[in-house]
């Protein structure tokens, strides 16, 4: 599955950590950043697959699950530490669930908002893959 684990870089200071997203740390470059919160319990997110995008999902704060498919696999990835990210390639189907109370998800795109992007049916998902 196209989907990865990437380690942000962390500077420890006892007065507070700091990670910073630039330069090398995702294979694309950054053209959108947008946060999820205030996620009512229950709630899910996501529920979408992208033709040409491609993410990176970070949990600033709290936890949540990060569900992929792939067509052929399904996969659980739990987010809870803000010093790594999961990169999502393009044409990978994902649904965001089970969010902690104050959850934060941060999430930095390869590309702007564009709706023609969005597949936004799993079996229409299912069916692009053949």
């Amino acid at each position: 599955m196209n989907s990865s684990i990437i380690k942000i870089p962390k500077i420890e200071d006892p007065r507070g950590n700091l990670s910073v997203i630039e330069k090398d740390v995702l294979p694309f470059e950054m053209k959108r950043v947008y946060y999820l919160y205030d996620v009512p319990s229950g709630a899910e997110r996501g529920g979408h697959s992208h033709k040409e995008q491609q993410e990176f999902l970070v949990a600033l704060s709290g936890s949540f699950d990060v569900i992929l498919n792939d067509g052929k696999e399904e996969k659980t990835v739990t987010l809870n530490k803000p010093f790594e990210g999961l990169l999502i390639a393009n044409g990978i189907w994902r649904e965001l669930k089970n969010f902690s109370s104050g959850a934060v998800c941060l999430v930095v795109a390869s590309d702007v908002f564009e709706e023609a992007d969005y597949i936004r049916d799993f079996e229409e998902f299912k069916r692009s893959l053949v």
